[in-house]
């Protein structure tokens, strides 16, 4: 979400990705620099959540996902007055991809990509991708739901 939107809230998807018991995440080059969250940006005009999670993941990793779900919302306030509703969409990896696929795309945006194990994620946690793991967001199960993991399906 590297826009500065300070006057209004900005409406963005973040998509959470997981492979073998890892989850992807970029480690982001502007507000919020030099923490890592899961791949994400602001939505385009008339362009649904999961369409720009899917969107994102493809532009700042390479990773294509497919199976794109709304699994929880965030309204992220961060210190220096930016203000965020964020759109948490679970995705899966397409059937064809690996871990190996996903890779820095544009430097001038990203400083790193990577696959992190859930129970050994960097420091630091970008504020938004932080609420989310702490469960401050809103689901179809409640407030304050912990971080759905895993598809319903199981996922990958």
């Amino acid at each position: 979400m590297a826009g500065e939107h300070r006057d209004r809230v900005g409406v963005g998807a973040a998509a959470i990705v997981v492979l073998d018991g890892r989850v992807l995440l970029v480690q982001r080059r502007f507000h919020g620099a030099g923490s890592w969250s899961t791949p994400g940006g602001y939505l385009d005009p008339g362009e649904s959540p999961e369409a720009a999670a899917v969107r994102e993941t493809a532009e700042e990793t390479g990773m294509r996902t497919v199976d794109p779900v709304v699994v929880a919302i965030s309204n992220d306030v961060h210190p220096d007055g930016k203000h965020n509703v964020t759109f948490w969409v679970s995705a899966s990896p397409a059937p064809d991809t690996v871990a190996g696929d996903a890779r820095l795309v544009d430097p001038a945006e990203t400083l790193s990509v990577g696959w992190f194990p859930l129970d050994a994620l960097p420091d630091p946690i970008y504020l938004s991708f932080q609420n989310y793991l702490d469960g401050v967001t809103h689901t179809v199960a409640g407030r304050g739901a912990p971080p759905p993991w895993h598809r319903p399906n199981g996922g990958r």
